[in-house]
């Protein structure tokens, strides 16, 4: 067993990657997504770089399956049990601060209908002390208007469980009782042992609702791997950056709701130190979507909780925006303008080009009649491209507006790099970073062929296209660690902190991380856990992680004036000003173990186009004038390269426009340095 693989299934192809671990060298590669049964699409990914799954060392992949059963509102059905006289809390919610004056603003239709509510008494004060005992009766009552009823999950959240679990903890057992293993069951204080009502339900709410379809698609392909030879478990990607294995992915499948985009913030991590770069802007634009993220100080940002198509999630989460941006979305005449997506032809039918049955134009289609991709070898060979058919449904509707088709293919193209950097904005700028102070690393199947566009929109001087950039979020999940996330409440005004007593609390999380990390697998020598504070001033509602040094810190003379000190430092450069006078309380304990892997060389990949001839020239379209471009094999670059140019490889096309310098360092990345004016 010498192969390392990981695998990440989009909307459009299934990407993979595969690192030999006796030569280092590394092999990237796709298949078309199946999206009836997603796991023929790994499987035909698999065959592709690996004769014999029984050689694999490693095995990991992202998964979307509960994103998208949650973005097409098709999970489960869910029984929400909540403490008598609070089942409404799930659906009163917040109140919109954000949009407090937008007039179309309308709250998420909650995914439990209040119908779908059962209460059962008992109560716990907020120290966690018992006021009412738990009413065993209505919660069996609950478990059999469940069986009764068909119902696929049911979450449990009762007040104060973050404090003290013990109700939640016997209504679980009771509903496992009733209700056996067909039933997921879900406990709030398992999914987020953290204070706010409404958040803590939203979470538990949503793991229920998605957690039947992830359950059923990993024990699935963990089984059919299996049976096909593969000799170690499946890890899968979690939203906050880290690996687990699919036991575990299971048994909190929350986690694993960003699985996917994930992988590529973690490559970005990656290819941030190798270049020896702090600060990263990650761009991943697939064939359906453009997900942003940030690698700020060499580390992924994160945060301790998300919203997720406006549901609130508490857990660890890599800062994702997401718009319906990609090679597949659609462009269509909108009252009398041109309007570029969200609407996406997908994988089937696909963009006009791709000769599925699609007619109508695509930001494929419209890069395709510019010459900006090699319609003889698309994804490396893998397809053919129908240029004449691009220009039929590019034409169509550039009649439909009156405009010359090569125009409008240019206004398609300049309309999308538009929405992608304002998304880009909308993590930046909305937060007060400057973008201008960032490298734009670019992947995904089509984000290097807009990469350099984008750039200039923000005024970026340089763009990172790493090797494989069409599976670069597959690369970097053989570059994440097994992570495992621990939380512990503990409210504290600064009076009243024992340093002593919090030191023994970290030092506790400590062993249970260490704990987890061992179950899954991995060696003393690879195990570290790192530790944060969530603080505030008093008063305040909403906290900042403040890290520390290590679980003892708490415990030395001086630390409370330490500790107030980085949070003041923390406070300015996210608000732009501190009260360091002013007191501060904590909040939550957490608690961090990481598991390391060795790390992957991103030595140049060995694939079906090394030693491929040095390239043609042919005619591209740029600011309305035709210039002759050559078209280069990636592999066959060095040195550097002025642009115009078009760089294909077998995951992804890179464009390099007039006025551009790239250059190719030494782990095969593609530095451009961007130049003009557009």
């Amino acid at each position: 067993m010498s192969y390392r693989v990981a695998m990440d299934i989009g909307g459009t192809f299934t990407d993979v990657v595969c690192y030999d671990e006796r030569t280092g060298a590394v092999v990237a590669s796709k298949a078309p997504t199946t999206p009836g049964d997603l796991a023929e699409g790994v499987f035909a990914a698999l065959g592709r770089v690996v004769e014999d799954p029984a050689d694999v060392s490693f095995f990991v992949h992202g998964t979307t399956q509960g994103l998208n059963a949650l973005l097409e509102r098709k999970g489960a059905r869910v029984l929400l049990l909540a403490g008598e006289g609070v089942g409404d809390v799930y659906r009163i919610a917040r109140g919109n601060r954000d949009r407090m004056f937008d007039l179309r603003y309308r709250k998420p239709e909650p995914l439990v209908p209040r119908s779908d509510v059962a209460e059962a008494a008992g109560r716990l004060d907020w120290r966690g002390r018992e006021l009412v005992p738990l009413d065993e009766d209505a919660v069996r009552r609950a478990a059999r208007r469940a069986r009764a009823e068909g119902l696929d999950a049911v979450a449990v959240c009762l007040l104060f469980s973050h404090v003290n679990p013990d109700h939640e903890i016997r209504a679980g057992e009771i509903l496992a009782e009733e209700l056996g293993e067909d039933v997921l069951v879900v406990l709030s204080h398992e999914v987020a042992r953290e204070w706010r009502e409404y958040e803590r339900t939203s979470s538990a709410v949503l793991e229920a609702y998605t957690g039947p379809v992830v359950r059923r698609y990993l024990a699935g392909i963990e089984k059919r791997l299996s049976a096909r030879g593969l000799p170690v478990p499946v890890h899968v990607m979690q939203s906050s950056g880290g690996l687990v294995n699919a036991s575990h992915a299971m048994r909190r499948p929350l986690q694993t709701l960003l699985s996917g985009p994930v992988g590529g913030t973690m490559g970005g991590v990656a290819a941030a130190r190798l270049l020896g770069r702090e600060n990263a802007i990650c761009v991943d634009m697939g064939g359906t979507s453009f997900d942003v993220s940030l690698v700020v100080d060499g580390r992924p940002d994160i945060s301790a909780e998300a919203r997720v198509e406006g549901f609130p999630v508490l857990m660890p989460i890599v800062n994702l925006h997401t718009i319906g941006a990609g090679g597949g979305s659609i462009a269509c005449a909108e009252a009398g303008a041109l309007r570029v997506g969200p609407e996406s032809a997908g994988a089937v039918p696909g963009p006009a080009c791709y000769g599925r049955g699609g007619d109508r134009p695509t930001v494929t289609d419209a890069n395709a009649v510019l010459g900006r991709v090699d319609p003889d070898w698309f994804a490396g060979g893998l397809m053919s491209l129908d240029v004449e058919a691009a220009g039929v449904a590019v034409a169509t509707l550039a009649a439909d507006l009156g405009m010359d088709p090569l125009q409008l293919a240019e206004g398609i193209c300049d309309v999308v790099n538009a929405k992608m950097a304002q998304a880009i904005r909308a993590l930046t700028v909305e937060h007060g970073i400057e973008p201008r102070e960032f490298s734009l690393v670019a992947f995904g199947g089509a984000g290097a062929m807009h990469a350099v566009f984008i750039a200039r929109e923000l005024g970026i001087a340089e763009v990172v296209v790493p090797r494989f950039p069409g599976a670069f979020s597959a690369w970097g999940m053989l570059e994440a660690d097994i992570r495992r996330d621990l939380t512990h409440p503990w409210f504290r005004p600064e009076a009243d902190l024992d340093g002593a007593e919090l030191a023994g609390l970290l030092e506790d999380l400590e062993s249970r991380a260490v704990a987890a990390l061992e179950a899954q697998g991995v060696p003393a020598e690879r195990r570290r856990v790192e530790h944060a504070l969530d603080m505030r001033y008093e008063g305040q509602d909403y906290t900042l992680t403040i890290p520390l040094r290590d679980a003892a810190e708490p415990a030395a003379p001086g630390f409370l004036t330490e500790i107030s000190a980085r949070y003041a430092d923390a406070h300015t450069r996210r608000y732009g000003h501190a009260t360091p006078e002013a007191p501060v309380e904590f909040v939550m304990l957490r608690s961090t173990g990481f598991g390391d892997f060795p790390r992957v060389a991103a030595a140049p990949a060995t694939g079906a186009d090394a030693g491929a001839d040095a390239g043609t020239v042919r005619d591209v379209i740029f600011d309305g004038e035709v210039h002759r471009t050559p078209v280069l094999r990636r592999d066959a670059l060095s040195g550097e390269l002025a642009g115009p140019a078009i760089v294909v490889e077998e995951t992804a096309t890179t464009v390099i426009p007039p006025g551009c310098l790239a250059t190719v360092n030494g782990n095969g990345f593609l530095i451009i340095k961007v130049g003009g004016d557009r």
